[in-house]
């Protein structure tokens, strides 16, 4: 039994065989490449995140319209 058909023993021979070819330096630097990489994209999407809240909050505060104008108009833009 293995992950979709694959035993383990032939996961293990693939493994084997990449660790020969790459070589134990060139997939530990290639892995943390990854890792900052992934580190990055989740700050980047957590960023994209506040930044929306905030202009939402924006919007929201601006002077001279109601808060039913405010429901009204995100109901407008959610559809």
């Amino acid at each position: 039994m293995g992950f979709g058909g694959i035993s383990i023993w032939q996961l293990l021979i693939v493994l084997a065989i990449i660790i020969l070819l790459f070589g134990t330096k060139k997939l530990r630097s290639l892995g943390g490449d990854l890792g900052s990489a992934i580190k990055s994209f989740k700050q980047s999407v957590g960023e994209g995140e506040e930044e929306s809240k905030n202009k939402e909050e924006n919007i929201l505060k601006q002077p001279g319209e109601s808060t039913q104008a405010h429901e009204s108009h995100k109901d407008k833009h959610s559809s």
